[in-house]
């Protein structure tokens, strides 16, 4: 167990024993799964969002899962109160938007407007222009992009995934929500604890939908459909979103050499988390990954657990049998641990929230 997180238990949020098991794959079966395991938090939280907001900067290791948190916390309380800040995002969508004029001169118009810093426009530019995946763009160029991206959205409750990207942006982030004008808004810092074999596997195995972006594993996390290419000789996840039109999950570049190409990236984020739970004055929410084999049944039900699949395709008929088996992994003391599915993460996480932004669990507010 790593030291920033010795001092958090385990959330518990198994039922009893004749508790109902949930399709967690399905959206509508994940609203009946939520409400049943934290219907109350979620009624407290839904109440505080009417009137109010606060920020959340999302901190976990490279692949840990952040954007498919996000996702579920927008599909829970809705995309009109949840707002998903991504730096990396930002910074794709900006590189793209320097081969379009239109776009470009909007950009450099609003930075010219509003940016300070020790570099230049030009060279804050010609540095995301030329960056690799190692080099960071200077902390003030991201703040500006990050605050521009904000402008653009109502005001919503915030979650921040990229930033604080290294020690030097901590500092920044403890007056990021005045720098944004949300000045009276509680901030926090939610922290992912995912163990270094989870987070190569999930690589390897992950797929996106090209549309709306949404990460499934054909192994550990699969939609309700699977489609099988006899051309390609090849298995295909099927988007569950109807908005995608049964679109093709596809594989990301780079995501089968595992985390040997981020091993640097990883030990980075290790350290960025330490950092961030010695701070003082600021809310911390610990939600873990995984979950120690042998005291599993009593915290979690078994279909929270992450199962692992195979498949075997009928030579003649060509219809696909899905296999499902556990899957056990070793943490990063050597301890055979469970994944967790998303969904029970994020209960955890809801779990705790009220109490992190202030709100009195016994009165409701």
């Amino acid at each position: 167990m790593n030291n920033y997180n010795k001092d958090f238990q385990y959330i518990k949020i198994k039922d009893g024993k004749n508790s109902r098991k949930f399709d967690l794959s399905d959206p509508v079966e994940r609203k009946r799964y939520f409400q049943k395991k934290a219907g109350r938090e979620i009624k407290l939280l839904n109440q505080f969002f009417k009137n109010n907001t606060f920020i959340a900067y999302f901190l976990g290791k490279k692949n840990a899962g952040k954007g498919t948190y996000t996702k579920l916390m927008m599909e829970i309380f809705g995309e009109d109160k949840i707002g998903h800040i991504s730096v990396g995002d930002i910074i794709r969508t900006v590189h793209q938007d320097m081969s379009n004029e239109g776009r470009k001169k909007n950009l450099l118009g609003y930075l010219k407007k509003n940016y300070r810093g020790y570099i230049s426009i030009e060279g804050s530019i010609d540095a995301l222009l030329n960056r690799d995946t190692k080099s960071l763009l200077p902390t003030e160029f991201i703040l500006i992009l990050l605050k521009r991206e904000i402008d653009k959205l109502k005001k919503k409750t915030l979650f921040v995934d990229g930033f604080p990207r290294d020690l030097n942006q901590v500092s920044y982030s403890l007056f990021f929500r005045d720098l944004i004008n949300y000045r009276d808004d509680p901030d926090i810092f939610i922290a992912i604890d995912v163990p270094e074999s989870i987070i190569n596997a999930r690589m390897k195995s992950r797929v996106v939908c090209p549309v709306c972006h949404a990460p499934r594993s054909l192994q550990l996390l699969p939609t309700k459909e699977v489609e099988y290419d006899e051309k390609q000789d090849k298995l295909y996840l099927i988007c569950d979103n109807p908005k995608c039109k049964k679109a093709r999950m596809v594989e990301k570049e780079g995501d089968e050499l595992g985390i040997e190409a981020v091993r640097g990236r990883l030990k980075s984020d290790e350290e960025l988390i330490k950092k961030v739970f010695l701070l003082h004055g600021f809310p911390k929410i610990l939600v873990r990954n995984s979950i120690p084999v042998d005291i599993a049944r009593r915290y979690v039900d078994d279909y929270e657990i992450t199962p692992a699949y195979s498949y075997q395709i009928n030579p003649k008929t060509k219809k696909i049998r899905r296999i499902e088996g556990p899957w056990i992994v070793k943490d990063d003391e050597g301890k055979e641990v469970c994944s967790l599915l998303a969904p029970a993460v994020i209960v955890t996480l809801i779990k705790q929230l009220p109490m992190a932004i202030g709100l009195d669990n016994k009165k409701g507010k």
